[in-house]
């Protein structure tokens, strides 16, 4: 089973190639389990079930070095019988380094009493924009980070084989501090939807950003979209948004868009 959250398309792209790796004849895709709508803002009332010994691969984009509350919200929440005894792995996508996200993963699951093993990281694009110095990547670094993907997943794919239990990831510099301290800054302070505003000139109405919304967070009113508080933060109302309408505050004046290619 892959259970996956993505923002703007990098982590689905692994998490699907994850899928056809190791569930090459799921056709249903039953055990691709994508975490939005009802399933992250019910977590509570959601059912998974897996076999003994059965794989189990979370995968996810890094917030501020660390998990997305969202997905950490539904690893405590969850109902998930036989997880006990799967073997869990985690894959996440990062811009750069992932600083100590994997402890924060092997925490939590283990106050689940499950049990995890290896963690790794992907480099994609960069995809937050929400604050000075952050943009997305410029075009030959986006190209660069893409193409080595494949041989990235045969390397993940080489270690889940084997039985790897450790962690294979870009750290970075300062990794404990990042983890412990300024991701729970940014989860206080930057995780507010309340700066998101669509310009009124240059919206025209499509209304993509709310039926994409993973959260089911934004609603058309008077033929504008409009933020409620439910926000995971993951940039997809202002990635996809065609016209380059929306903004958050100040932040994202002059800084790019980016959506994961379809056909990786």
């Amino acid at each position: 089973m892959v259970i996956y959250f993505t923002g703007t398309g990098n982590s689905r792209i692994v998490a699907e190639k994850i899928h056809g790796r190791y569930f090459p004849d799921d056709a249903g895709k039953q055990k691709l389990y994508a975490l939005d709508g009802d399933r992250l803002l019910h977590p509570g009332r959601q059912l998974l079930e897996c076999a003994d010994n059965q794989l189990v691969i979370w995968v996810f984009p890094v917030y501020s070095w660390g998990v997305p509350p969202v997905v950490l919200r539904f690893i405590d929440k969850v109902r998930f019988k036989g997880a006990e005894r799967a073997r869990h792995y985690m894959v996440c996508t990062c811009g750069d380094d992932v600083g100590r996200t994997d402890d924060q993963w092997r925490h939590h699951l283990g106050r689940r009493g499950w049990t995890p093993r290896g963690a790794f990281s992907v480099a994609m694009p960069n995809t937050y924009v929400c604050m000075k110095g952050f943009d997305v990547d410029s075009p030959d670094i986006e190209a660069g980070k893409l193409a080595a993907l494949p041989g990235r997943m045969e390397e993940i794919f080489s270690a889940i084989d084997r039985g790897f239990a450790d962690s294979d990831l870009v750290r970075g510099s300062w990794a404990w501090w990042k983890t412990n301290l300024i991701y729970g800054l940014f989860r206080a302070f930057k995780m507010s939807p309340f700066p998101f505003r669509a310009d009124p000139d240059r919206c025209t109405s499509c209304g993509l950003c709310a039926r994409s919304c993973p959260m089911l967070n934004i609603k058309m009113k008077d033929r504008h979209p409009q933020w409620g508080p439910a926000c995971a933060m993951c940039l997809r109302c202002y990635h996809y948004c065609p016209v380059n309408a929306i903004s958050y505050g100040k932040e994202t004046q002059g800084k790019g868009q980016y959506r994961a290619p379809s056909d990786l």
